[in-house]
């Protein structure tokens, strides 16, 4: 594609250049050659009308004009097809005179000498701008049909080819499974490919087949297309990657085309791997449009079809494609010989969120302090594209700060921010609404620390962000893959802990939880419809798991009667209340640490783990505020330390460069010796006061002792070691003693010399 591109940036410069030289040789064409040349003698025979031009013709000419132009002179005979104001440059006979000849000539039509003759000094011929012009315009019409003609031709070559494929890469891929965590299973399975790619003697002589086609089935995020980046990396052949809804445009037939040219050139670059991503945009169920039909969707998927497993072999190409809605493919795209596999790229659990943090966090300065195990649990949820983005988050939120690493507070704000945006700290709140929104989000905080079943509280927070007034993050011990009834009643319960402090304290409700409503509502709903834990209704589902694919399911229906229906509305009241009642009792039989945890909130406006265990340990305010405050006061003491030290070091390496720069200057001749050791003794000075830095606290001591050494006697000081030494028994005396003992010799010694 560059080697086109640079063809046609070339061929537009040569016409140009082309161009641009034939109109300035304009400007240097003698047009006055194109008449016959005669000489001065025959001038007065033209003008006397007895020049004959030979012997074959006889016949005597007469000049009717006669025009001098420099030292030229441009005659028209009379009868001649030119008129006499057109350009002497096409007169019928031209000759070269001197200014005495021209003088005569001139007198003698003027005496009337020659009565029938006209003369002209310097005649009204055309410019040149009446060449150029013309000029001007074929070359304006070239250019517009060569612009029409790229146009037409498009941007990758000939006029036809948008039938071609557009392949993204062919490079080999740099990703290595190393480079991937939480994925051990996946990896595993595509390992048989890779070996299949880098050694296929070894399976054929068993007969097996390596699969054709492997289909990667996940949410969004989860790392698709990374590994299958990681199956190029590895098996080091190229990567073909395209999407889906490349194949698919405007004109019929393209899209087939496309599927074919794709596979042209994956034969040629064999072995490789060609992937398709968002196979779903192309490889949709047939037949399942409204209009039904033969669309070009359908055209280009059965060209996919017949391409993958027809009759034309495809060995060494293996195709693998990533989508997340499996369930709406064509049953013939994924059927064993064309896609022989599937594999289902799960959420990553908590093992593999660690891995995936450790990975992305190699490369950014991470605080000693950071636990890795914890962000893994808080990360419930997350998706490799979500860590990641999380991190980065992080990343910029400690820069903003100013911070030399990246602490546990900037990780959690950047979980906080994925999943529910930025703080909106300037938004105007009043005094009431903060107070309303302390004591929300301490009863829900109160209720998840004494159910059972709750997940732990990570962080509390009344900064209101994104439609949130405040928030309430959890952290769960373990990916629970199931949920059990008293979890999942506990969890409503705590939900609801919010509304029930509103109406404890202020004895009044507002809308603040909507939310909270709604996803209580939710979890009771889906234990009566779909996970059987109705006592009345029992091991029955009534709802449907299946996602509704509109071209194939037009219409949904309840499977079950009005009176079936009645019932289950009924089981969700009886558990909202249940547990509503049960989430009342618990916030009233604790109303005093609901108190105290809305007093730390309304000072602190965050507050995490430690601290919530703080309060209900029975700790006041007062206390929790101030070891918050020793904690801040430590970490940015911390942070200045570890901030001044990379300032030394950055410092030190400046120097560095700015020596290295200096030896070249000096070779080059631009600055002198003098000049660059001035540089060389300053950059000695400043790291010899860091290294009296490092040692001051040594030195200190040493001057101490061998002041104590001057004011007292060497020998008497020594008398009185002895003596300690033989009253005191303990281990430790002992120990300290000799310590001392050895100090003031070493120190007797640097006296000594100095």
């Amino acid at each position: 594609m560059n080697e086109k591109k640079q063809g046609g940036f070339k061929l537009s410069y040569v016409i140009v250049i082309l161009v641009v030289l034939l109109l300035f040789a304009l400007l240097f064409v003698d047009f006055g050659d194109n008449g016959r040349r005669i000489d001065q003698s025959d001038v007065k025979d033209l003008l006397n009308g007895t020049y004959t031009i030979s012997e074959e013709e006889p016949t005597p000419l007469k000049a009717t004009f006669v025009y001098f132009k420099n030292s030229v002179g441009y005659i028209i005979v009379e009868g001649s097809r030119y008129q006499s104001n057109q350009m002497p440059t096409y007169s019928d006979f031209y000759f070269n005179c001197d200014s005495s000849f021209m003088n005569s000539i001139r007198e003698a039509i003027e005496n009337g000498e020659y009565t029938d003759v006209g003369f002209d000094w310097a005649p009204a011929g055309m410019s040149f701008w009446d060449i150029l012009v013309p000029v001007l315009y074929i070359v304006f019409a070239i250019f517009i049909f060569w612009m029409l003609y790229r146009m037409v031709r498009g941007a990758n070559g000939n006029a036809m080819n948008f039938g071609k494929t557009k392949v993204k890469s062919y490079a080999l891929s740099k990703v290595k499974f190393s480079d991937i965590a939480g994925m051990d299973e996946e990896k595993a399975e595509l390992q048989e490919i890779v070996e299949f790619l880098r050694n296929p003697k070894k399976f054929t002589d068993l007969g097996a087949r390596i699969p054709k086609g492997v289909l990667l089935v996940g949410q969004p995020g989860t790392g698709k297309t990374l590994l299958a980046r990681a199956v190029a990396g590895e098996s080091k052949v190229p990567f073909i990657s395209i999407s889906g809804s490349d194949f698919v445009e405007m004109f019929v037939g393209v899209g087939a085309s496309r599927v074919r040219d794709l596979f042209d050139q994956a034969k040629k670059n064999k072995p490789c791997i060609v992937f398709i991503d968002e196979i779903d945009a192309v490889g949709r169920q047939r037949g399942a449009g409204l209009g039904g039909g033969n669309d070009e969707r359908e055209q280009t998927l059965n060209q996919l079809l017949v391409e993958m497993d027809g009759f034309e072999p495809n060995e060494g190409i293996i195709v693998l494609a990533a989508t997340n809605r499996s369930d709406v493919l064509d049953p013939a795209l994924t059927r064993p010989g064309r896609f022989d596999r599937q594999i289902y790229v799960h959420v990553p659990d908590v093992k593999g969120r660690e891995g995936i943090l450790r990975i992305h966090a190699r490369n950014k300065p991470i605080d000693e302090n950071v636990d890795f195990s914890v962000l893994a649990r808080i990360t419930a949820g997350f998706t490799g594209a979500d860590i990641e983005n999380m991190l980065n988050e992080a990343a910029i939120l400690a820069a903003r700060a100013g911070r030399p690493k990246i602490i546990m507070e900037d990780i959690t704000e950047g979980i906080n921010k994925v999943i529910m945006g930025p703080q909106k700290k300037s938004r105007v709140l009043t005094e009431q609404e903060r107070k309303l929104t302390a004591y929300h989000e301490s009863g829900h905080t109160i209720l998840a620390k004494k159910l059972k079943y709750c997940d732990d509280v990570q962080e509390v927070s009344i900064i209101p962000r994104g439609s949130a007034g405040g928030y309430t993050m959890s952290r769960p011990a373990t990916d629970d893959m199931t949920m059990s009834y008293n979890k999942a009643n506990d969890t409503i319960a705590m939900s609801m802990g919010g509304r029930i402090a509103e109406e404890l304290i202020f004895k009044d409700i507002t809308s603040g939880a909507s939310s909270d409503i709604q996803h209580a509502t939710k979890i009771a709903k889906a234990m009566v419809y779909d996970w059987g834990m109705s006592k009345k209704i029992g091991f029955l589902s009534l709802g449907d798991s299946t996602q509704v694919f509109i071209g194939r399911d037009y219409q949904t229906k309840n499977d079950f009667s009005e009176k079936l229906a009645g019932i289950a509305d009924e089981e969700i009241m009886t558990i909202l209340n249940n547990n509503y009642k049960r989430a009342k009792q618990v916030l009233s039989e604790n109303i005093d640490i609901l108190h105290e945890m809305a007093k730390l909130l309304l000072a602190r406006e965050t507050i995490y783990k430690e601290e919530v265990d703080m309060v209900l340990s029975g700790k006041k305010t007062e206390e929790i505020v101030k070891i918050m405050d020793e904690k801040e006061k430590k970490q940015k003491e911390k942070e200045a330390k570890i901030k001044a030290e990379k300032d030394k070091q950055d410092k030190l390496a400046s120097y560095r460069k700015k020596i290295a720069e200096g030896e070249k200057l000096v070779k080059m001749g631009i600055i002198t010796e003098a000049e660059l050791d001035n540089l060389k003794q300053d950059y000695v000075k400043f790291e010899q006061s860091l290294n009296q830095e490092s040692e001051q606290p040594k030195v200190e001591t040493k001057t101490k002792t061998v002041t104590a050494k001057v004011e007292q006697p060497v020998e008497k000081k020594t008398k009185t070691i002895r003596k300690t030494t033989k009253k005191t028994e303990g281990g430790n005396a002992k120990t300290e003693t000799k310590t001392e003992k050895t100090e003031t010799k070493k120190n007797d010694n640097k006296n000594e010399e100095g």
